[in-house]
């Protein structure tokens, strides 16, 4: 990939995509293509074959697709299961009738097993059954992953898969019904503390384990990849290295929130897998590592909700 090359990226708009458009700017990519659905419908097949023929772009990223956190994971598992699906399926066939040379697929941390040793190997993939509460995504993954992984192997174009963690930052979603779990907790305890409420209820006990990465990490572990991926095709996680509880991740943000109340667990509410955290030797061998810590992350991300919001800093 060399600046004058002509870039696509899919879900521009999105947590993931934009980033990797700033990072694409910030490095002097400019042959770079972008669409909102409105302009384009990643749905619909016969539109997403007539702008890859039209624009024959050389490098795809595919950070579209339909996200949320473990509720709306887990009440919409067939929506989430067929719109992956065919945003993936019209994309990836598409782009291999095109001649993309070069396709990045961004997967997720719930394709591996529910039960499985810690931290996961990319080798645990496929070992044994998912976490029901975000199956449907988790096969939509798989099925991308797999079917991107073929068209490699087949010679089509060169593939990177890149597996992240739970992820965090500038283009998150704070929507209670479905924003994940850093997102939720900074929305929670900002707007507590800014409304001077003596307590906030956190879903869940609080006790399950994650690690949490800024995007622009994960985006800076991703070019290392494009400029040095010695796995070929094969799925590398790009992780934060340690995780914490979600209490931790609470208490981290309270403070960064200014939030001086007590804080309540809902057990009544799914926890989800109890542990999550990924082997990043893959990553590491690169010379990936993170920039970015946890605290001083979450402090950013809580600024960025409320002038997101409209309130003083």
């Amino acid at each position: 990939m060399d600046k004058n090359s002509k870039i696509y990226v899919a879900g521009h708009r999105g947590m993931v995509g934009s980033a990797i458009l700033r990072r694409l700017e910030a490095d002097g990519y400019g042959n770079v293509i972008t669409r909102t659905r409105a302009e384009l419908d990643l749905m619909r097949q016969d539109d997403v074959d007539a702008f890859f023929a039209s624009e024959r772009p050389e490098v795809v990223f595919l950070a579209a697709a339909k996200v949320g956190g473990i509720m709306a994971n887990m009440t919409h598992q067939a929506d989430f299961l067929y719109e992956n699906l065919t945003i993936q399926n019209n994309v990836i066939i598409s782009a291999g009738r095109s001649g993309v040379k070069k396709f990045i697929f961004l997967g997720s941390s719930c394709i591996y097993p529910r039960n499985c040793p810690q931290p996961i190997r990319e080798d645990y993939f496929l070992t044994s059954p998912f976490e029901p509460t975000n199956e449907g995504y988790a096969i939509a993954k798989v099925a991308g992953m797999k079917l991107c992984g073929y068209l490699a192997r087949e010679g089509v174009w060169d593939g990177i898969a890149v597996i992240p963690c739970n992820l965090y930052g500038p283009g998150d979603n704070f929507d209670p019904g479905s924003s994940h779990a850093a997102a939720a907790l900074v929305k929670r305890f900002a707007d507590a503390a800014d409304a001077g409420e003596s307590e906030v209820t956190c879903w869940g006990t609080g006790t399950p384990r994650r690690e949490f990465l800024h995007v622009d990490d994960l985006v800076r572990g991703i070019f290392m990849l494009l400029h040095d991926n010695p796995y070929g095709s094969e799925p590398v996680n790009i992780g934060y290295g340690t995780d914490m509880t979600i209490k931790e991740l609470a208490d981290i943000i309270a403070r960064a929130a200014g939030f001086k109340g007590e804080i309540l667990w809902d057990g009544s509410k799914p926890d989800g897998m109890m542990q999550k955290l990924m082997d990043t030797t893959r990553a590491r061998s690169v010379g990936f590592a993170p920039e970015i810590s946890v605290e001083r992350g979450m402090a950013a991300f809580v600024e960025y909700y409320r002038r997101l919001s409209g309130r003083k800093m």
